[in-house]
């Protein structure tokens, strides 16, 4: 069991910045990959940014330029830096970790609890 707490969320005018924090802890693997999902009101969760433990990066088309992901692998963060904001990336953030165990040869999902993200004047 992976335990995930993020930080970071809140109300923002558009074009400002915020920056999202995740912490894992609890049965962590290796291999593995970190990042942040997004769910709006009245739509399904979305991939906003991943990142794996050796460093390759995906990214959303919406959020690319804007958007920066960064992990810490010693300490099993991931960190989503937040920049030009839009209205239209209100959402409450959830983070995810997906764990490769070796042992049953499964991916296992953790998320977190999520955090909401406001971008409004």
């Amino acid at each position: 069991q992976v335990q995930l707490v993020e930080s970071g969320g809140g109300l923002v005018q558009p074009g400002g910045s915020l920056r999202l924090s995740c912490a894992a802890s609890g049965r962590i693997f290796s291999s593995n990959t970190m990042g942040w999902y997004r769910q709006a009101p009245g739509k399904e969760r979305e991939l906003v940014a991943t990142m794996t433990r050796g460093g390759i990066r995906n990214y959303a088309d919406l959020v690319k330029g804007r958007f920066t992901i960064s992990r810490d692998n010693a300490k099993n963060t991931v960190d989503l830096q937040m920049n030009s904001l839009k209205p239209e990336d209100t959402a409450v953030y959830y983070c995810n970790r997906r764990d490769f165990d070796p042992s049953s040869v499964v991916w296992l999902d953790s998320w977190g609890q999520g955090t909401q993200v406001t971008v409004s004047s």
